[in-house]
């Protein structure tokens, strides 16, 4: 109980203390380089995720780790969110329909596999409100990026905000909060819906919903 008491006493020290953003190719940068590797390996191995663990793994004292993060939780947060952004951009077939059904094809099938819940699951769960923001940044981004080039050749694809709230939105949503899921079908039937080809079925739960069962 008393080393549990001193390791408590030491990381609400160490979280007193300013953070400083790490500099690019500085000693904190390196420092956060090497905890996200350790991080990564001990994924791979399967091996439980503590913070002594991690420390020792990247070369580093727990204390470093709580002075920069605070938390387990909120480490994991940021080593999601560096493995939710994207490698690259969307392709370009010189149809932003087809880019556009495409990438969320893809971004649907990934969101919805086991690591695509578990980055989410890390990304929500911590206390860095930024870090959702910075992931709806991302998805927004590449968004934008095949409209910009539909407007480029005179087209007149939807905003992207209107993308985000009746595609992505939808399949985040599903893939949370309902057993079915979302995969690219089902993402490509809500591209179609968007550009007036038709409309998605709702998820099987919601037809079993009544007025009753919701306290209605």
């Amino acid at each position: 109980m008393a080393v549990a008491g001193q390791e408590m006493d030491q990381k609400q020290a160490v979280m007193e203390k300013p953070q400083a953003a790490p500099r690019p190719g500085g000693r904190a940068a390196r420092i956060q380089a090497a905890v996200f590797k350790a991080v990564d390996e001990l994924k791979q191995a399967g091996e439980e995720l503590t913070v002594p663990g991690i420390a020792a793994r990247a070369g580093v004292t727990p204390s470093t780790i709580y002075r920069r993060w605070g938390t387990l939780t909120d480490l994991l947060s940021d080593v999601a969110v560096r493995q939710l952004r994207p490698d690259g951009e969307p392709r370009d077939s010189g149809d932003w329909r087809a880019d556009l059904k495409g990438w969320l094809e893809q971004y649907a099938e990934e969101m919805a596999s086991d690591p695509g819940r578990a980055m989410m699951r890390d990304v929500l769960s911590s206390d860095r409100p930024e870090n959702a923001c910075t992931c709806a940044v991302y998805t927004g981004r590449q968004l934008d990026i095949i409209r910009e080039r539909a407007l480029a050749r005179g087209e007149t694809p939807p905003d992207t905000r209107t993308i985000m709230d009746r595609v992505v939105a939808p399949v985040i949503y599903r893939i949370l909060f309902t057993h079915e899921g979302a995969d690219g079908d089902y993402a490509a039937g809500l591209v179609e819906g968007l550009l007036g080809e038709g409309a998605p079925q709702p998820p099987a739960c919601w037809q079993e919903l009544s007025p009753h069962s919701l306290g209605g």
